[in-house]
Protein backbone atom coordinates (compact mmCIF):
# COMPACT_ATOMS: atom_id res chain seq x y z
CA UNK A 1 0.00 0.00 0.00
CA UNK A 2 1.07 3.64 -0.45
CA UNK A 3 3.14 5.01 2.04
CA UNK A 4 1.57 8.60 1.60
CA UNK A 5 -2.36 8.37 1.48
CA UNK A 6 -4.29 11.50 0.23
CA UNK A 7 -6.50 12.54 3.40
CA UNK A 8 -9.25 14.40 2.92
CA UNK A 9 -11.98 16.05 5.03
CA UNK A 10 -15.46 18.09 4.72
CA UNK A 11 -17.19 20.77 6.90
CA UNK A 12 -20.58 19.06 6.85
CA UNK A 13 -22.24 22.58 7.57
CA UNK A 14 -20.12 24.41 4.75
CA UNK A 15 -21.08 21.76 1.94
CA UNK A 16 -23.44 23.41 -0.55
CA UNK A 17 -25.99 20.53 -1.04
CA UNK A 18 -28.14 22.88 -3.87
CA UNK A 19 -25.00 22.68 -5.95
CA UNK A 20 -24.99 19.23 -6.14
CA UNK A 21 -28.47 18.38 -6.34
CA UNK A 22 -28.21 18.29 -9.83
CA UNK A 23 -26.49 15.39 -10.03
CA UNK A 24 -29.05 13.36 -7.98
CA UNK A 25 -31.47 14.86 -10.40
CA UNK A 26 -29.58 14.34 -13.49
CA UNK A 27 -29.57 10.26 -12.27
CA UNK A 28 -33.65 10.03 -11.55
CA UNK A 29 -34.28 11.30 -14.69
CA UNK A 30 -32.00 9.00 -16.46
CA UNK A 31 -33.68 5.71 -14.35
CA UNK A 32 -30.82 5.62 -11.67
CA UNK A 33 -32.78 5.29 -8.05
CA UNK A 34 -30.84 5.17 -4.92
CA UNK A 35 -31.84 3.79 -2.10
CA UNK A 36 -30.14 3.42 1.58
CA UNK A 37 -29.33 -0.21 3.12
CA UNK A 38 -31.79 0.45 5.91
CA UNK A 39 -34.26 1.17 2.90
CA UNK A 40 -33.23 -2.04 0.96
CA UNK A 41 -33.42 -4.09 4.09
CA UNK A 42 -30.29 -5.00 6.33
CA UNK A 43 -30.31 -8.62 4.79
CA UNK A 44 -27.81 -11.42 4.81
CA UNK A 45 -28.59 -11.74 0.73
CA UNK A 46 -28.22 -7.55 0.93
CA UNK A 47 -24.35 -7.79 2.59
CA UNK A 48 -23.34 -10.25 0.58
CA UNK A 49 -24.49 -8.10 -2.68
CA UNK A 50 -22.82 -4.62 -0.90
CA UNK A 51 -19.77 -7.31 -0.54
CA UNK A 52 -19.42 -7.97 -4.28
CA UNK A 53 -20.13 -4.41 -5.32
CA UNK A 54 -17.59 -3.25 -3.16
CA UNK A 55 -15.06 -5.67 -3.89
CA UNK A 56 -15.73 -4.94 -8.00
CA UNK A 57 -15.22 -1.51 -7.26
CA UNK A 58 -12.40 -1.82 -5.10
CA UNK A 59 -10.16 -3.77 -7.84
CA UNK A 60 -9.63 0.30 -9.54
CA UNK A 61 -7.64 1.34 -6.20
CA UNK A 62 -4.14 1.81 -6.85
CA UNK A 63 -2.13 -0.70 -4.87
CA UNK A 64 -5.37 -2.32 -3.36
CA UNK A 65 -4.16 -5.87 -3.41
CA UNK A 66 -6.54 -9.14 -2.63
CA UNK A 67 -9.71 -7.96 -1.48
CA UNK A 68 -11.33 -9.20 2.11
CA UNK A 69 -12.85 -13.03 2.16
CA UNK A 70 -16.70 -12.28 3.01
CA UNK A 71 -16.14 -13.58 6.43
CA UNK A 72 -13.10 -10.22 6.91
CA UNK A 73 -15.59 -7.93 5.13
CA UNK A 74 -18.32 -8.73 7.47
CA UNK A 75 -16.00 -8.13 10.49
CA UNK A 76 -14.54 -5.05 9.18
CA UNK A 77 -17.92 -3.39 8.07
CA UNK A 78 -21.22 -5.35 9.45
CA UNK A 79 -19.86 -6.04 13.11
CA UNK A 80 -18.23 -2.64 13.38
CA UNK A 81 -19.50 -0.26 16.26
CA UNK A 82 -20.16 2.53 13.17
CA UNK A 83 -21.77 0.75 10.70
CA UNK A 84 -24.82 2.13 10.19
CA UNK A 85 -26.77 0.98 7.23
CA UNK A 86 -28.90 4.16 6.87
CA UNK A 87 -25.30 5.61 5.98
CA UNK A 88 -25.01 3.16 2.67
CA UNK A 89 -26.20 4.41 -0.67
CA UNK A 90 -26.62 2.18 -3.24
CA UNK A 91 -27.09 3.13 -6.83
CA UNK A 92 -29.18 1.22 -8.59
CA UNK A 93 -30.04 0.71 -12.40
CA UNK A 94 -33.74 -1.73 -12.15
CA UNK A 95 -32.60 -4.30 -9.78
CA UNK A 96 -28.72 -4.09 -10.10
CA UNK A 97 -26.60 -2.81 -7.49
CA UNK A 98 -24.36 -0.48 -9.85
CA UNK A 99 -22.92 1.98 -7.13
CA UNK A 100 -22.26 2.47 -3.63
CA UNK A 101 -20.88 5.26 -0.86
CA UNK A 102 -20.99 3.57 2.57
CA UNK A 103 -19.80 5.86 5.42
CA UNK A 104 -19.32 4.78 8.84
CA UNK A 105 -19.97 6.90 12.25
CA UNK A 106 -17.49 7.95 14.75
CA UNK A 107 -17.87 9.85 17.93
CA UNK A 108 -15.99 12.91 16.52
CA UNK A 109 -16.68 12.62 13.04
CA UNK A 110 -18.65 10.53 9.81
CA UNK A 111 -16.00 8.32 7.66
CA UNK A 112 -16.46 7.65 4.11
CA UNK A 113 -15.50 4.34 4.12
CA UNK A 114 -16.03 3.70 -0.01
CA UNK A 115 -17.76 5.36 -3.00
CA UNK A 116 -17.74 3.33 -5.99
CA UNK A 117 -19.33 2.73 -8.92
CA UNK A 118 -19.32 -0.24 -11.82
CA UNK A 119 -16.81 0.97 -15.01
CA UNK A 120 -19.80 0.78 -17.16
CA UNK A 121 -21.70 3.64 -14.78
CA UNK A 122 -18.65 6.06 -14.64
CA UNK A 123 -18.26 9.19 -15.83
CA UNK A 124 -22.48 9.91 -15.55
CA UNK A 125 -22.18 11.40 -12.20
CA UNK A 126 -23.36 8.69 -10.04
CA UNK A 127 -20.71 9.12 -7.51
CA UNK A 128 -21.27 12.53 -6.67
CA UNK A 129 -24.96 11.60 -6.30
CA UNK A 130 -24.58 8.74 -3.75
CA UNK A 131 -22.05 11.38 -1.96
CA UNK A 132 -24.34 14.32 -1.98
CA UNK A 133 -27.45 11.35 -0.48
CA UNK A 134 -23.95 10.13 2.17
CA UNK A 135 -23.17 13.84 3.25
CA UNK A 136 -27.51 14.49 4.24
CA UNK A 137 -27.00 11.03 6.39
CA UNK A 138 -23.49 12.92 7.94
CA UNK A 139 -25.43 15.60 8.76
CA UNK A 140 -28.80 13.97 9.67
CA UNK A 141 -26.30 12.20 12.42
CA UNK A 142 -25.11 15.49 13.77
CA UNK A 143 -21.78 15.03 12.28
CA UNK A 144 -19.37 18.10 11.80
CA UNK A 145 -16.88 16.64 9.28
CA UNK A 146 -16.67 13.73 7.53
CA UNK A 147 -13.44 12.48 6.32
CA UNK A 148 -11.70 9.70 4.03
CA UNK A 149 -8.63 9.08 2.37
CA UNK A 150 -7.14 7.97 -0.63
CA UNK A 151 -3.95 6.31 -2.44
CA UNK A 152 -2.19 9.53 -4.26
CA UNK A 153 -3.02 7.92 -7.45
CA UNK A 154 -6.28 7.61 -7.45
CA UNK A 155 -6.59 11.26 -8.83
CA UNK A 156 -10.48 11.17 -9.86
CA UNK A 157 -11.77 10.23 -7.00
CA UNK A 158 -9.44 12.72 -5.00
CA UNK A 159 -10.83 15.75 -7.36
CA UNK A 160 -14.18 14.71 -6.77
CA UNK A 161 -13.94 15.06 -3.05
CA UNK A 162 -12.02 18.39 -3.77
CA UNK A 163 -14.70 19.80 -6.01
CA UNK A 164 -17.61 19.04 -3.30
CA UNK A 165 -15.35 20.90 -1.05
CA UNK A 166 -13.05 18.47 0.42
CA UNK A 167 -9.66 19.93 2.23
CA UNK A 168 -6.72 18.40 2.82
CA UNK A 169 -6.75 17.01 6.36
CA UNK A 170 -3.58 15.40 9.21
CA UNK A 171 -5.85 13.15 10.75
Amino acid sequence: MADHWVKVELDVAAFDAPRFQPYVERCRAAGIRFATLAELGDTPEHRRALYELNKECSADIPERGEFYSYEEYAERRFASAGYAPHGVVIALDGDAWIGMAAASVHPEFVFNEMTGVRAAYRGRGIAVAMKTLGLAFARERGATTVRTFHHPANASVIAMNRKMGFVDASF
